[in-house]
């Protein structure tokens, strides 16, 4: 029970590194001697100490002998920075208590195995579900080398994402609204087609009241030949940084004026829509681990139909418009029997005021 206690504590821990830790994976680590907690570390952001080492900096000489609990496992490798495993044999720790291995297959139990070798005790999975919910798009990113695609869309009850003459909002409320921004403050970058930047001229940033948001997100605009006005805010790159899609077609008049505005140009290997499964492996290699699509319903269907979204995120508001003609939250063809749907997984429901949002997975 202490182990799940300790365990517990880390995992809030590592959650304080919400929206600064990309791509690296959110960890907390606690050091407990003789029943007292004597350290404690999370990690920050790339390139600085590991909660393992910040753990270890506030537990001082007290370290020797005492016991480490930290949700992943301490890395053995030389990244960014230098491997933890050493720094914990050298302090004198005797017992490592661990939520879940690394998932990085190339590095995954090496550092347990020094650790063992060493002498320290290792206990593994303590609430090592948990561990793995909260590392989600860690596991993606390093296991795929893929992004982790979440789609979110707000809709009416009866699944209309607009009025017939595209107000769209607001469709949900405001507990719904933030909860959508701390999401964006957790991902990487944030993704629109150009159907949603022309109707609703979005800035695609994260406002969030009291955080000072140092980074923010970068935008994937889909835009296949090049339609996003000069003049438009996702082109305010002050803001963010925005990155413009397109196909094979764009006009290169339009991507020298995109690059003055000092937008990125990716151009896909197709000619009518973008390459989605291209520049998956295209925005991987830049270490975006991460995708919000909030993109309309034609954005939406062309990764449903690629099969390229792992996580969903409904909001319903209790609002009922109506009207053939107004949009729904997924376009394209759709399948044409139920056998064929999309069948979402590990389904979790949440009420954000008189909004439900409903939390899915495809993998």
């Amino acid at each position: 029970m202490l182990h799940e206690i300790y365990m517990q504590r880390a995992l809030e821990l590592a959650r304080r590194g919400w929206g600064t830790t990309n791509p690296n994976p959110l960890v907390g680590a606690v050091i407990v001697k003789n029943g007292e907690i004597i350290g404690e570390g999370y990690h920050k952001k790339p390139g600085e100490p590991h909660a393992e080492i910040n753990a270890l900096a506030q537990a001082g000489k007290k370290s020797e002998g005492s016991t480490l609990y930290v949700n992943l496992e301490p890395c053995s490798h030389f990244g960014r920075t230098a491997p933890c495993t050493d720094t914990l044999i050298k302090a004198g720790i005797k017992e490592v208590v661990i939520a879940m291995q690394d998932p990085n297959p190339e590095v995954s139990g090496k550092g347990i195995k020094k650790l063992k070798q060493a002498g320290i005790k290792v206990i593994e999975g303590i609430l090592e579900e948990e561990a793995k919910k909260l590392n989600e798009i860690f596991i993606k990113y390093i296991t795929s080398k893929m992004p982790f695609v979440v789609w979110k869309c707000a809709m009416t009850l009866d699944g209309k994402v607009a009025t017939a003459s595209g107000d769209s909002r607001w469709i949900t409320n405001e507990v719904s609204r933030e909860y959508t921004h701390w999401w964006r403050y957790r991902v990487s970058s944030i993704m629109a087609g150009i159907g949603t930047v022309l109707a609703d001229n979005p800035n695609l940033t994260v406002r969030l009241p009291n955080i000072n948001v140092e980074k923010q997100p970068i935008r994937v605009i889909v835009d296949s030949f090049g339609k996003t006005p000069l003049n438009f805010n996702v082109l305010d790159t002050d803001l963010s940084p925005t990155i413009i899609v397109a196909s094979e077609n764009i006009a290169k008049s339009k991507v020298e004026l995109f690059k003055s505005k000092g937008a990125e140009v990716i151009i896909t290997k197709s000619k009518d829509r973008v390459n989605l499964p291209e520049l998956m492996a295209e925005l991987h290699n830049r270490e975006i681990d991460s995708l919000l699509v909030e993109g309309g319903p034609t954005l939406a269907a062309s990764f449903l139909e690629d099969n390229l979204v792992d996580k969903v995120m409904i909001f319903i508001a209790p609002k009922i418009v109506g009207g053939r003609k107004a949009p729904s939250a997924v376009g394209g063809k759709g399948v044409d029997k139920l056998v064929n749907a999309w069948n979402l997984k590990n389904i979790s429901i949440k009420r954000l005021g008189e909004d439900i949002l409903i939390e899915g997975y495809f993998i």
